[in-house]
């Protein structure tokens, strides 16, 4: 299928087979141009960009070409649109105008998705989303005392639109989807019914355009077009992963948990490379290697991550792409020319995260990526042993600074955590261990799907807020899963404890129960794991993680069949309703359940103190309760929810129903 114009009343219509993509006429021109004047202030990863644009030109003129065409203000061509099949681009022809705004064509009570992994609402419609990868916020509602709080000491409590993991790529309940092919600065903005606007800060924009006669076949394209990741290891999904980071301590906890019998397939310590105590809380030592700092907190550490791995369990650990200023590695970096500079000076760049400084690994430099990978994550990391990580940040890159290859920092931006996953993967590939060992990243970007093979949702709150608490580890999986991500997990628990705000055994509980119907089972101790509860604080939550932990390997035969459906048709492995049903305009905005597959509603418990909650069976057939085997009919259900007993159903037909049926004799052991 091939993009077409139409010529007429002065202006175009852009086709895509038979779907309007845009229109241009001369009282509603579809491009609007200005030149832009930035302001853009980074601390510690959040980002405060603002624009002043000026000398605006609207053109209201067309004039057609054999290729496309050229847009007119008057009489003078100032923006040229140019056709190849499914792609256009517009290109301005005045030198120094940097900022396009295209207006895409809305039909009424069109629903619209997308964005990356957006954490608060599924459904885009009345609302902007700039596109810039950074940290999401603490809090994340402007109404709230904590965001408010942090937004005073650091301009760190963020917004709903705020995300590690943006992407400029929207979908229509047409079964249309454009994606801007681009890492600049762009706002996808929705807040017109009359037509979906695309802000671009570029003097020219790419457009790519999908259609399909179903969302399922919209999604299976834009996995293609971003790449699929391989499957998961059999271990990943054979059980949970228990993080802790006690030093040495963590293998006698450790034990606890298999004598409570829970099903563990891994221990992630993140603390393998020493810790740094800080007023946010316990930090890591940001030092990449089993040095002296290594060993004096988990000593004999090769042979421990032997010991394990006879026992079937993976060990964990930690990586990110900076080197603290009073690390071992940070003079090998330096002397090997690896970090990103100063724009004044050819020294190197600093970032302040958070009460110490770190050198910017420059990815943009392939002997620098080679370096990482091989040196750090294979040398340090897998050569002893060391099964998966957690790939984190990727956000940070500043604006100020210069980059190896020459490019703009602001262009090279989003583009940062896809490099960063293609160094993972490079790590992986140097030893021979693609499908086996696992790193899991927060941050992404268009791309970022050809490399990383998981998902993690970030640092939410050990709390049940709506913008930043447990429910949007649902809705940030089905966003990033309608882009091409398959698989997307949380840290169980929550992570992110600040002004007196800790876990409750309530949110540990229900947060157990979302997480066995994810992929990848993890926990995490937190920030502050001496202010917090842990999962073996005592014998009832430590009861409550075995328990879900056995649900969740109970599942890896369904879990290994939802990865074959990745691979073979791009769909995502928790995956929103209208997915399978969408012919139900009513499942379009729902974003507190999820399909696992198409055969589990899972209907995760993420209000506090709840006792009942609405769960909508789609469909025309019955849908059977795993826990008392009771067949509700499709519709609209007040379902009681005593923990322990999260609103879980299953369709009766299922070639998978005997496994469904032996969940309960799972959870009771």
């Amino acid at each position: 299928m091939e993009l077409r114009i139409e010529a007429g009343n002065g202006g175009f219509d852009l086709r895509f087979g038979d779907q309007l993509v845009l229109r241009h006429v001369p009282n509603c021109p579809a491009l609007v141009m200005a030149r832009g004047q930035a302001d853009v202030l980074m601390y510690r990863g959040n980002f405060r960009i603002s624009d002043s644009p000026f000398d605006v030109v609207a053109p209201s003129g067309w004039r057609g070409r054999d290729d496309g065409g050229e847009f007119l203000d008057g009489d003078r061509p100032v923006a040229r649109l140019t056709i190849t099949g499914g792609t256009f681009e517009i290109r301005s022809l005045l030198a120094e105008h940097d900022r396009l705004q295209v207006r895409f064509h809305a039909e009424p009570g069109e629903c619209v998705w997308g964005g990356g992994e957006q954490m608060s609402y599924l459904a885009l419609n009345g609302r902007s989303f700039p596109i810039w990868t950074s940290e999401p916020g603490v809090g994340r509602d402007k109404s709230t005392e904590l965001t408010q709080r942090m937004d005073a000491e650091g301009m760190a409590g963020g917004d709903y639109w705020n995300t590690n993991y943006p992407q400029p790529t929207f979908l229509t309940s047409r079964w249309l989807a454009v994606h801007l092919d681009a890492s600049c600065y762009s706002v996808l903005d929705f807040t017109d019914p009359a037509a979906h606007g695309v802000d671009v800060w570029s003097g020219s924009a790419r457009f790519e355009v999908f259609a399909d006669n179903g969302p399922q076949g919209l999604v299976s394209q834009l996995s293609t077009r971003f790449g699929r990741q391989p499957e998961l290891p059999d271990w990943a999904i054979g059980g949970a992963i228990v993080g802790l980071k006690s030093g040495v301590s963590s293998f006698d906890r450790l034990e606890k948990f298999l004598e409570a019998g829970a099903a563990v397939s891994g221990l992630w310590c993140e603390d393998w490379a020493g810790i740094r105590e800080t007023s946010f809380g316990r930090r890591l030592f940001w030092d990449w290697h089993s040095g002296a700092r290594s060993a004096a907190r988990y000593p004999d550490l090769r042979e421990r991550i032997a010991d394990l791995a006879a026992r079937g369990i993976r060990f964990l650990a930690y990586a990110n792409p900076y080197i603290a200023v009073d690390a071992e590695l940070y003079e090998e970096a330096r002397a090997g020319g690896h970090f990103c500079l100063r724009q004044d000076l050819a020294e190197v760049h600093l970032v302040d995260f958070g009460e110490f400084d770190c050198g910017v690994v420059d990815f943009t430099r392939a002997e620098t990526r080679e370096w990482f990978a091989t040196r750090i994550l294979g040398e340090e990391m897998l050569d002893i042993g060391i099964s998966g990580w957690m790939a984190d940040f990727g956000e940070y890159l500043p604006t100020d600074l210069a980059l190896a290859d020459g490019s703009d920092p602001m262009e090279a931006h989003n583009r940062w955590p896809v490099l960063w996953a293609q160094v993972n993967a490079r790590a992986l590939e140097s030893r021979g261990k693609t499908g086996d060992a696992l790193f899991f990243m927060r941050a992404g970007f268009s791309g970022v799907q050809a490399h990383c093979p998981l998902l993690w949702a970030g640092d939410q709150s050990v709390d049940f807020t709506r913008h930043d608490g447990i429910g949007t580890v649902v809705t940030g999986a089905l966003s990033a899963g309608l882009v091409g991500n398959a698989y997307s997990h949380s840290d169980c628990g929550g992570y992110t404890s600040l002004h007196g705000n800790i876990r409750t055994r309530e949110l540990m509980e229900r947060w157990c129960e979302l997480a066995a119907f994810a992929p990848v089972m993890r926990s995490h101790e937190g920030n502050r794991p001496d202010d917090n509860l842990q999962y073996d604080s005592n014998p009832e939550l430590l009861a409550c993680f075995a328990r879900w932990s056995r649900v969740h390997a109970h599942l890896a035969p369904y879990v290994r069949h939802l990865c074959a459906d990745a691979r073979e048709h791009g769909l995502p492995a928790q995956r929103p309703l209208f997915l399978h049903y969408p012919h139900d305009a009513g499942l379009f905005t729902l974003k507190d359940q999820f399909l696992y597959g198409a055969d589990l509603l899972v209907a995760p418990v993420i209000e506090e103190g709840a006792e009942v909650r609405q769960v909508v069976l789609p469909g025309t057939e019955a849908w059977r309760h795993c826990w008392t085997g009771e067949d509700f009919a499709p519709g609209t259900h007040r379902i009681p929810v005593p923990i322990g007993q999260p609103p879980v159903f299953y369709r009766p037909n299922s070639a998978f129903a005997p496994l469904f049926e032996g969940l309960i004799g799972a959870l009771e052991g």
